[in-house]
């Protein structure tokens, strides 16, 4: 099979869950079966261009050229392959997961919902894939339109609200500034692909370009790019909160969020170049913002007694690792954030799982009601508690090795002020994630907990595997070092 087949598998496999979705709408059986198996087959896929895209190939496909320069064009290399692989291979538990969480929740449209959660993987395939900045912003946006009916799921007046909350920021931020940076690119450059080493370089070299122009361009990508959830764009984030469980583990763990922080990185590494940011100092605010809202979502997230905003604010900070790796513009800190959306995919869909099991057996949200579930549901505790190791960096499990290389990086470029708040982020997600698992194991309920078991199989298998992820991530965590090596090469 050509790599341009493949390409275009990976992209129409999705659809091809949308059109299944919706031609078995009244047949349950046939159309969860048919998702998970495009879901299967997705990242059979993915697996398959992954062995060449690691081994130095870079497939390509150009889809359609529009105008001269602006073209729907596809190429793969190591940053985009991790991507397409970690949004891919959780579409398969998420799935499985909904299954089990949908019907014991007797939830509504559930067709709407598996034919928009298979057009946000379109998105997110799409995306990973994006050989230049036009093909990306229009996977970008795709996510967002495709993931709103998610949010509003509910269709109450919460729902709504949230979902507007979301829509706007998204939208208008997309809108305002990450349009107008490609446009502004453009019209500097005379070209919007990735390119290793970035295409700023070579102007800033002839003086077409000063460090002024390239500050300002750096801040409408960064804070254009919503999806990232820099403060104070980050309010879509908690107010989508309202959406069920497999929804929140879609926008926190496999597609909306990390498409955001993966727009980050590609632009930093391949549109502006590491090289470049790092000798004009130009991201050095970043790293101050990315800091910033580290610890602030961190602090916030201790507030919560509701487990799903906690778990919201504590995505914002732990998003904010993988923008530090690209303002820290070194290779240390590109690779430590890079696995970081791995790392922080697969501890966070796990946390997301385990809420929505504890709410599918017990209909209960707030922390202080989940005193002494631990007796009642240990499989789910025991798996939030593998989960929040994972956040907080505790070996063996994955969050060890991408903090490390962060802390690396931001001691080869002699800023310890970073180190000390990853540290002291560490401490945060000690203190707001373990007197989750604590309390629910040693703690007793004020009230007795009595007929409470654990949620139905679908619920519970994808959150174990998941949790058994966190661990496999940290003994692998070479090979992912390896995958990546390129990225940091072709930048320093």
């Amino acid at each position: 099979m050509s790599d341009q087949i493949r390409i275009q598998l990976a992209i129409g496999l999705p659809w091809m869950a949308v059109l299944w979705a919706l031609l078995f709408s009244q047949r349950p059986n046939l159309r969860e079966i048919g998702t998970l198996g495009l879901g299967l087959g997705l990242f059979g896929v993915i697996m398959s261009l992954a062995s060449d895209v690691f081994a130095g190939s870079r497939p390509e496909w150009v889809a359609l050229e529009m105008l001269p320069g602006f073209a729907l064009s596809f190429r793969l290399e190591p940053l985009g392959m991790l991507f397409a692989l970690v949004a891919s291979g959780l579409w398969i538990v998420t799935t499985c997961y909904a299954i089990g969480y949908m019907r014991a929740h007797h939830e509504g449209h559930q067709t709407r919902f598996y034919a928009c959660f298979a057009i946000a993987m379109n998105a997110a395939m799409g995306a990973a894939m994006a050989s230049n900045l036009f093909t990306l912003f229009v996977f970008y946006e795709l996510m967002t339109l495709s993931t709103y009916p998610l949010v509003t799921h509910h269709g109450t007046e919460k729902a709504m609200l949230g979902g507007r909350t979301y829509l706007g920021i998204l939208m208008s931020t997309s809108i305002a500034f990450l349009m107008l940076a490609i446009v502004w690119t453009w019209s500097k450059t005379g070209t919007l692909e990735f390119v290793p080493g970035g295409i700023f370089t070579e102007i800033h070299k002839q003086n077409l370009i000063g460090t002024t122009e390239l500050t300002i361009l750096l801040a409408l990508f960064a804070f254009g790019t919503g999806k990232a959830a820099l403060m104070p764009f980050h309010r879509w984030l908690p107010a989508a909160m309202v959406a069920p469980t497999p929804v929140s583990a879609l926008l926190h763990a496999v597609a909306v969020v990390k498409v955001g922080v993966f727009t980050v990185m590609k632009i930093a590494v391949y549109t502006f170049g590491i090289e470049l940011l790092h000798d004009t100092r130009i991201s050095e605010w970043l790293m101050y913002v990315a800091g910033a809202s580290v610890l602030i979502a961190s602090l916030i997230a201790l507030t919560k007694d509701n487990l799903k905003a906690r778990l919201a604010y504590s995505t914002i900070s732990q998003l904010s690792y993988i923008t530090l790796g690209a303002a820290l513009a070194c290779p240390a800190g590109v690779i430590g954030g890079s696995m970081h959306i791995a790392m922080h995919a697969v501890g966070k869909i796990t946390l997301f799982f385990c809420a929505g099991a504890i709410y599918v057996a017990t209909h209960k949200t707030e922390i202080s009601q989940m005193r002494g579930l631990g007796r009642q549901m240990p499989i789910t505790m025991a798996a939030f508690l593998l989960g929040s190791f994972s956040i907080i960096g505790l070996p063996p499990f994955g969050g060890t090795w991408s903090k490390w290389y962060l802390a690396e990086g931001a001691a080869a470029i002699n800023q310890p002020v970073f180190i000390a708040v990853l540290m002291i982020s560490s401490l945060l997600n000690i203190a707001y994630l373990l007197p989750v698992a604590i309390g629910g194991f040693y703690l007793k309920g004020a009230q007795e907990q009595a007929g409470i078991k654990e949620a139905p199989l679908m619920c519970v298998l994808p959150l174990c595997l998941t949790a058994l992820g966190g661990i496999a991530l940290f003994f692998f965590a070479d090979r992912l070092y390896e995958v990546l090596l390129p990225i940091a090469q072709s930048t320093s």
